[in-house]
């Protein structure tokens, strides 16, 4: 028995989480890809930041307006406000999808190892934080009103029912979007510690048996002695073929009379 490490070819430890994980997981996307896509362009993240302006709670979207007719440079936009945000939410989701269609065809095809699951799940974990971060983004572009978390996040949607024209169920639908996106980061977050589990040493996955390393040279010795085999003294190669027709030849009567 020898011992090597296998990175690429590496069993999982264990399977059944994923295989049983893809059902919230296409839950979870279905969820951010409609309540992402309802936000795009700018359905109702502008009126949020005004709203929030209205509250003391965050600077105000005239900020550029501000910065136009004053002949300032602009000023940095907070992210949480940000079409960047809207739009790399979308493009998550998007990637999602496809990673997940990827990942079900690569299961079946049992090509699907850790190597891959740690990069996959790594940069994924990496995206989805980053969309949390923003969506509960910090707001510190007007001194007198800073906002370590958005207000929609912190606060209560009951504030927004005076606004009218839906800010309400807006507020509520970015509260759903937030929470999936926290738990799809934490699936992918759980995917990643079971692809750094199985990439760890283990004493049984990286114990090879010898004779499993002496296949392919046995195998290959077989082939040759199998072609060294005698041949009949008529030219022919004596295979397990040739001996059983001249065995069938001894036991036809008729073709021993006629021989």
């Amino acid at each position: 028995m020898a011992r090597t490490y296998k990175i690429l070819h590496r069993p999982w430890r264990l399977k059944w989480p994923m295989y049983w994980g893809m059902v919230p997981e296409l839950m979870f996307l279905i969820a951010v890809l409609v309540l992402f896509g309802l936000q795009q362009p700018d359905v109702w993240r502008t009126r949020f930041w005004r709203i929030g302006h209205d509250l003391k709670l965050n600077s105000s979207p005239n900020i550029i307006l501000y910065a136009y007719a004053n002949h300032r440079p602009l000023p940095d936009i907070p992210f949480v406000w940000s079409q960047t945000l809207t739009n790399f939410n979308v493009a998550i989701s998007i990637v999602s999808l496809f990673i997940l269609l990827g990942k079900m065809i690569a299961t079946i095809m049992k090509i699907y190892y850790p190597i891959i699951g740690l990069f996959v799940n790594l940069c994924l974990t990496g995206l989805y934080a980053a969309s949390v971060y923003g969506q509960a983004g910090p707001d510190y572009a007007d001194p007198r009103y800073p906002s370590p978390v958005a207000w929609y996040i912190r606060m209560s949607c009951d504030v927004a029912k005076p606004y009218g024209g839906g800010a309400f169920r807006n507020c509520m639908m970015s509260k759903a979007a937030f929470a999936v996106t926290v738990l799809f980061m934490a699936l992918y977050f759980f995917y990643l510690c079971l692809a750094v589990w199985a990439m760890l040493p283990n004493k049984e996955l990286d114990m090879v048996d010898s004779d499993e390393e002496d296949n392919g040279s046995t195998g290959a010795g077989k082939e040759r002695e199998w072609e060294m085999q005698p041949t009949t003294p008529r030219g022919v190669p004596f295979t397990p073929r040739t001996q059983a027709f001249h065995t069938l030849d001894r036991k036809l009567p008729l073709r021993a009379n006629y021989a």
